[in-house]
């Protein structure tokens, strides 16, 4: 059996024992060509060789490129979200819940930046795709939903001063968060990689903190 048959084999056993499987591999395969090369560059031969299956089955289970993309959206805005539930910041008292979800926050962006890719190149297009999707619409109202009960407890304890908007606290979070790497290769090119190490990115992450809380403690 020669290897182009071994390897068309191995496909079509894979996506009749574990459907599911293959569908988050080409998902991530979407993501990084995507982040990589923008909606218009990225192409799906070049997605196909980096999973396990065709370019036919991707078009079986996504539709097109533009189906494919819109579910590789998805799939980063849902990584993040998940990331944020699992700190179970009810749990935790109100200045230790906004410290872990702020944390989280720059350190996850830090180490996904295709997820930041993607929503720059979002951003190119207006977030038209973004908008389409009821998906991104419900998770990220679940973040802003967290940060409200998070709010709510931390006025209702002392902790936080009156009058925090939640939209408001999220912006600023993302907005420390998202130029750390999105502005990654300029910054770093004007004025050297010192923040990019890991003692530099530890720094940055408590300075980020310490912002966040600065602007949010009641005095």
């Amino acid at each position: 059996m020669t290897k182009a048959l071994k390897e068309k084999k191995k496909t079509k056993v894979s996506w009749k024992q574990d459907p599911d499987r293959v569908k988050r591999d080409i998902v991530n395969a979407a993501i990084e060509e995507f982040a990589r090369s923008g909606l218009s560059g990225a192409k799906i031969d070049d997605i196909s060789a980096k999973t396990d299956t065709s370019k036919r089955m991707i078009y079986y289970y996504f539709g097109d490129k533009i189906g494919l993309y819109e579910r590789a959206l998805e799939a980063a805005y849902q990584k993040v979200r998940d990331g944020e539930r699992k700190l179970d910041l009810d749990a935790l008292a109100p200045r230790d819940a906004l410290e872990a979800l702020v944390a989280f926050t720059f350190d996850h962006h830090r180490r996904n930046p295709d997820f930041i890719r993607m929503v720059m190149i979002e951003n190119v297009h207006h977030a038209d795709y973004l908008r389409q999707s009821e998906v991104i619409r419900d998770l990220n109202a679940g973040a802003i939903s967290r940060l409200e009960n998070l709010i709510a407890r931390g006025e209702a304890s002392g902790d936080f001063r009156p009058g925090v908007d939640a939209t408001e606290l999220h912006w600023q979070i993302s907005a420390l968060s998202v130029f750390n790497v999105s502005n990654k290769p300029t910054f770093s090119a004007l004025f050297g990689k010192s923040i990019y190490t890991r003692a530099g990115q530890s720094r940055l992450r408590d300075r980020a903190v310490a912002m966040v809380l600065g602007d949010v403690l009641k005095r």
